[in-house]
C-alpha cells in the first residue's frame, strides 16, 4: 500500500514527519512511502504548486497524507500559481468530493475549549463537507462596472447530483453514529441551497431511520456553541462546511486537534490537519502534530482497511494527552517532536 506524503508548507513537514514516525511505530506490514512537493514548496523548485510529478503520485497512491499549504512569499502571485490551489487542484483531479471532519472533546482539554467546560463536553459530532462545489470551484473573475469601478465575482452553484451524493455520505455517516443528520443551507435567500434542501429530503426516503433535520447555516453557528450536543452528523456545502468545521475546531479545544479525509466514491482518501501553514511558528517546534497523526489513524480507517491500528493511534492520543502532554496551543510547553514521542510511547 503506496502513502504518499505531500508535506508542504509552514509547519507541514514538521507535522508530517510526526506522523510517519507514530505509523511506522505500528509496525505494520505493506505499507511504503513516496515525498513530493506541493504548495509553495513547489512552486518556488518546479514553477507551479502542484507540478505534474506530484500529482502522478497522487494519483499511483492509495492513500495520500497532507501537511499544509501557504506561504506569504507566494500572495502576490497570481491565484492559479498561489500554494492553495494544490490542495483545490488535487480535490478536482482525484474527484476527493467528501470531506469528513470529526469534532469531539477530550476530556483533559475541557478547559481548553472557548465554550464553558459543561458545554464543550458536549461535542462529538461529524462533519460531512461537499468539496468539489459551491463558490470555490464556479466562475470567477474580475470586471468592471459600467460606472468603471472594479467588480469581483463568484459564482455559488451545485447540481443535483453533486448534492445527491454528498446527501448519501452524510446518511451514510449518520447510520454509522447516531442516525441523526442536520443538514445546514441558506434556503431563505439562496436558489443553490434550495435545491441543495430540495434534493437531500428527496435522498432521506432511502434512509427511513435517519431523523433528518434542516438549520440555515448562521443559526447553525450560533446552535455550535450555544448547544452543540444536538449535533450528530451536519452534512452542508463547501463554503459553509469550510466555516463551521473550524468553528467546531475551538468548540472542541484547538484547531491543531481535528483531523479530516476528503473522499472518492471508491474510499480513496486525502487526510490532512484542518490547520493551516502556521508560517509564523514553521521550524520553532511548536506545531501540534495530533491532528495530523488523527488525520494517519483516518486514513487507516477510511482507505487502507486497518481499522485496528487506528483505533490504536486514537487510543493512544487519548491516553497521550491524559497523561498531560500538552504543546504550546494547549498550554504547554512539549515542542512538536515531544508530542510525537508522548504517542509513540503510549502506541508501545
Amino acid at each position: 500500500m503506496l502513502i504518499a506524503l505531500l508535506p508542504g508548507d509552514g509547519i507541514g513537514p514538521e507535522v508530517i514527519a510526526e506522523a510517519k514516525r507514530v505509523l511506522d511505530a505500528l509496525g505494520l506490514d505493506g505499507l511504503s512511502y513516496e515525498e513530493a512537493l506541493v504548495g509553495g514548496a513547489a512552486y518556488k523548485a518546479a514553477g507551479h504548486p502542484l507540478p505534474a510529478a506530484t500529482l502522478d503520485l497522487a494519483k499511483r497512491a492509495d492513500a495520500i497524507l497532507f501537511g499544509a499549504v501557504g506561504d506569504p512569499d507566494c500572495d502576490a502571485l497570481e491565484r492559479h500559481l498561489r500554494p492553495e490551489q494544490a490542495i483545490l487542484g488535487l480535490r478536482k483531479e482525484l474527484e476527493l468530493f467528501a470531506n469528513l471532519r470529526p469534532a469531539s472533546l477530550f476530556p483533559e482539554l475541557a478547559d481548553e475549549s472557548a465554550l464553558r467546560p459543561e458545554i464543550a463536553k458536549q461535542i462529538d459530532m461529524v462533519i460531512v463537507r461537499e468539496l468539489n462545489g459551491d463558490v470555490y470551484f464556479g466562475e470567477k473573475g474580475m470586471r468592471e462596472t459600467d460606472g468603471g469601478k472594479r467588480e469581483g465575482y463568484d459564482i455559488m452553484s451545485y447540481n443535483e447530483d453533486e448534492v445527491c451524493r454528498i446527501a448519501h455520505v452524510g446518511f451514510k455517516t449518520a447510520m454509522a453514529r447516531g442516525k441523526k443528520l442536520c443538514s445546514v443551507d441558506k434556503a431563505n435567500v439562496l436558489e443553490t441551497s434550495q435545491l441543495w434542501r430540495d434534493v437531500v429530503i428527496e435522498t432521506a426516503a432511502e434512509y427511513p431511520e435517519v431523523e433528518l433535520t434542516h438549520m440555515y447555516v448562521d443559526n447553525a453557528a450560533m446552535q455550535l456553541v450555544r448547544n452543540p450536543g444536538q449535533f450528530d452528523v451536519i452534512v452542508t456545502g463547501n463554503l459553509f462546511g469550510d466555516i463551521l468545521s473550524d468553528q467546531a475546531s475551538m468548540c472542541a479545544g484547538s484547531i491543531g486537534l481535528l483531523p479530516s479525509a476528503a473522499l472518492d466514491n471508491g474510499g480513496k482518501g486525502l487526510y490532512e490537519p484542518i490547520h493551516g501553514s502556521a508560517p509564523d511558528i514553521a521550524g520553532q517546534g511548536k506545531a501540534n502534530p495530533l491532528a495530523t497523526i488523527l488525520s494517519a489513524a483516518m486514513m487507516l480507517r477510511y482507505s487502507l482497511d486497518q481499522a485496528d491500528a487506528a483505533g490504536r493511534i486514537e487510543a493512544a492520543v487519548a491516553k497521550a494527552l491524559a497523561d498531560g502532554a500538552r504543546s504550546f496551543d494547549l498550554g504547554g510547553s512539549m515542542t512538536t517532536s515531544e508530542m510525537g514521542d508522548a504517542v509513540i510511547s503510549a502506541l508501545t
